[in-house]
């Protein structure tokens, strides 16, 4: 993981914090991390990030250099000398890692000194944002996907060192491997490389630029084939390969075709290759892959084993962002609201639990349910604002999602892996019925209020209008 300091934020926040330690320095704040819309149109998002975000915040200082610079910026020096002692003191509440979430609803939960809570803020939404984004994007991916083996080859058109972090959310989201190296060791991703069009073209001839690969890199080698002419050299060429290595005992692992008509050429490939008694030799494809056009790929039954997707995954296109925010629920003990004249940004007063509801299958119902911290059984769930709708949950079965991860600025559970987190989401997502996962007008899973809240939050809005 990169190494972080304090620093990584947003001179407001420091703004702020210097005003808190001259006015209020023992405020205390509840702040909600949630996003207000799926990314991609989707039915739900994929909640990614968070194991970052705990081991940054664990060890999360100023700089001398940091200080050095803020001083150059005018702040005030008994700020600054609060600020070489800074660190996160605070609690965390979250949904686990890998969970399945929804809009408008906590998904974490900073309980801390005002200062503490305002100085992370940036740092929050720019790791839970994007790697939840892009979680969500492998998660279509792998939808589409279905059993095929997916590679992760975005780092080269990924937006700076973002393509580090969009490795580990990919693999999180579905995907089995990724080129990116560093990403690969310090989270142990498996990870894969082919070969790429300069090596062949270093070559006089293609077939010697294959002989030579295979001789060095015998193990999962995969010749990339469509340099010169995909069918005619291409894979004539890695065909005469793999059965000289048939003759030393060893497997060519695949063929890659990074254009032209995917579905055709994939299905030449496979006749021909398997004419040649080749059928073990698998087909990886490549070249501005997303989830429609995979989803088109199997539509048209072309025999493809392995999608390598790049752009369209790292930089989660066509979204780029997630909306996700954070609000201040609680200071001191007292609700706090923003307002907004759309409705959707209003936000949550106090601290909460957010419950899911699950069906004698064991299968989401479909809701889930926000609810004041202090309340105990809730037998009803309300719509946020229309007074007409509400259901009756008393039978259902509720599990509590936010969790305490974090106290007194030190981790309270034990780290996952990325493989865990990965196998964890991919049982949640098992228990998201089938509607909710279509990517054309998915069903929208409910988010209502407990009455309590519902009630609360409602006299606050009255108070602050009049």
């Amino acid at each position: 993981m990169m190494d972080i300091t304090a620093a990584y934020t947003d001179l407001y926040q420091i703004t702020m914090a210097q005003v808190y330690f001259v006015t209020k320095p023992n405020g205390k704040a509840v702040f909600d991390y949630y996003y207000r819309r799926n990314p991609f149109d989707n039915g739900y998002a994929i909640f990614t990030g968070l194991e970052d975000v705990l081991d940054i915040l664990e060890s999360l200082k100023f700089s001398e250099s940091d200080i050095s610079y803020l001083k150059q910026k005018g702040f005030e020096n008994e700020f600054l000398e609060y600020l070489k002692n800074f660190s996160f003191k605070g609690s965390i509440r979250s949904s686990k890692e890998g969970d399945i979430v929804f809009p408008n609803r906590p998904i974490l939960q900073v309980e801390a000194n005002i200062i503490e809570a305002q100085i992370i803020e940036t740092l929050l939404l720019n790791i839970l944002n994007f790697q939840t984004l892009i979680a969500t994007k492998a998660s279509r991916i792998r939808y589409s996907a279905k059993d095929a083996i997916l590679l992760d080859m975005g780092l080269r058109r990924a937006h700076a060192t973002g393509g580090y972090y969009a490795s580990r959310a990919a693999a999180i989201g579905g995907f089995d491997s990724t080129s990116n190296v560093k990403a690969a060791e310090d989270y142990n991703i498996a990870s894969t490389g082919t070969m790429a069009h300069s090596f062949i073209q270093s070559y006089d001839n293609e077939l010697d630029a294959f002989r030579d690969f295979a001789q060095v890199r015998p193990k999962n080698c995969v010749l990339l084939i469509d340099t010169y002419n995909t069918l005619k050299l291409g894979l004539p060429n890695a065909i005469t390969v793999a059965k000289e290595m048939e003759e030393k005992g060893e497997k060519l692992f695949g063929i890659r075709l990074d254009s032209g008509d995917l579905a055709y050429l994939s299905k030449k490939a496979r006749v021909i290759l398997d004419a040649a008694d080749l059928s073990y030799v698998k087909i990886v494809v490549s070249n501005q892959l997303d989830e429609f056009v995979i989803k088109s790929l199997k539509e048209q039954q072309a025999p493809i084993d392995v999608f390598g997707v790049g752009t369209n995954l790292v930089t989660g296109r066509p979204d780029a962002a997630l909306d996700g925010v954070y609000k201040l629920s609680e200071y001191n003990g007292a609700p706090r609201i923003k307002l907004s004249e759309n409705i959707i940004k209003v936000s949550l007063p106090f601290k909460k639990q957010v419950y899911r509801m699950t069906d004698a299958d064991g299968l989401f119902y479909g809701a889930d349910a926000v609810a004041m911290y202090t309340e105990g059984e809730i037998d009803h769930m309300e719509h946020p604002f229309d007074i007409t709708k509400q259901i009756d949950i008393s039978a259902l079965k509720k599990e509590p999602l936010l969790e305490l991860v974090m106290e007194h600025g030190k981790r309270v559970v034990p780290a996952r892996t990325v493989t865990e987190i990965a196998e964890y989401s991919q049982s949640r997502l098992a228990q998201l019925p089938d509607e909710y996962k279509r990517f054309q007008n998915p069903h929208t899973y409910k988010v209502g209020l407990s009455s309590q809240l519902k009630k609360e939050r409602n006299d606050l809005i009255n108070k602050h209008k009049n």
